[in-house]
């Protein structure tokens, strides 16, 4: 493990590993050695600080696209619940609840390829009334959305854009066939010339290989991700991936490791999913993650906020306010 050691500094030096580099790393037979070097190089270049983010499913069901993992879409029938958008009280209220709570970011969520003119029209109302009223900071997820809409969203207050590339480039088209990985790239690249900041990560346990998460962790530090979501698969009953197989512990605390070593000055987020490795989560907060996703998440029940606050601190991190 001596090499592993010395590439650890270099890392923390500046030094940006390659794709070789990153498979002779999980191909290592001592797994806790990666998750320390993980562990040290988020503590060294990032600190002990946590970044919280909730988020609001302003919007759900009835999506047009046929992502294979998705409850939301419209092409599988599943249990997910359907409704237009939330109301402003709604979705104000609750951007006040997780200030309080010393959450830093809210985002409004939406299904669907990308928000209609009308609907971000309204919800453009509602994050100007969440920026007035709260010190919260306003994210969102509408879709593929162009360049004019996405101006929108920023006038109205919103500071960081989420899009993700879910998987690997050659893993892609396999999950999804109604838009392109190069769409969602698109995207991404308006919202960062716009002067957004952008969080994009993906999903874990669809099917990939360890080289496929490599490769999505090189994808997102190519193009200049600091907010990175790691989702570990929920198979949800109707969707195509109702029978995926589970990941064992090992899979996903070598994934977080690998993604954080790849991109040592990211915030690497718990995201969707994280009741499936209830056991691990604190091994996790010392495998290289720095950031959550905290209350309910989209079409699953994550932990409550003040849950995540208490377990975060334990561990011996400060929440970023």
């Amino acid at each position: 493990m001596k090499d592993l050691a010395v590439l650890k500094e270099r890392i923390i030096e500046g030094y940006r590993i390659s794709k070789d580099d990153a498979i002779t790393i999980v191909n290592s037979k001592n797994k806790e050695v990666i998750y320390e070097i993980a562990n040290e190089i988020r503590e060294r270049l990032m600190g002990n600080v946590f970044d919280l983010c909730s988020i609001i499913n302003a919007k759900s069901g009835k999506c047009s696209e046929n992502c294979k993992w998705c409850a939301q879409s419209s092409h599988f029938k599943t249990s997910v619940n359907t409704y237009d958008l939330v109301d402003k009280k709604t979705s104000v209220e609750l951007a006040k609840q997780n200030a309080e709570y010393g959450v830093n970011k809210y985002s409004f969520v939406t299904s669907g390829k990308a928000l209609s003119n009308n609907d971000l029209d309204t919800l453009c109302e509602y994050i100007e009334e969440v920026d007035k009223d709260t010190n919260i900071n306003v994210c969102a997820s509408m879709g593929l959305l162009d360049e004019e809409r996405l101006k929108k969203l920023k006038a109205a207050g919103v500071v960081r854009y989420h899009c993700n590339v879910e998987t690997s480039a050659n893993n892609f088209s396999k999950l999804c066939t109604t838009h392109t990985l190069d769409d969602k790239i698109k995207t991404i690249k308006i919202c960062q010339k716009l002067g957004m900041e952008v969080c994009s990560g993906g999903i874990i346990g669809m099917g990939e290989t360890m080289e496929d998460r490599i490769d999505m962790a090189l994808m997102l530090r190519d193009l200049g991700i600091k907010s990175i979501p790691i989702n570990i698969l929920n198979p949800i009953p109707g969707t195509p991936l109702e029978d995926s197989k589970k990941l064992t512990n090992e899979e996903i605390l070598t994934t977080i490791a690998i993604f954080r070593i790849i991109n040592p000055d990211a915030w690497i987020r718990f995201a969707g999913g994280r009741l499936i490795i209830s056991d691990i989560q604190d091994k996790a907060l010392r495998s290289g993650v720095n950031a959550a996703i905290t209350g309910d998440l989209l079409t699953t029940t994550g932990a409550t906020v003040l849950e995540d606050i208490k377990r975060i601190k334990d561990t011996g991190f400060t929440i970023l306010e």
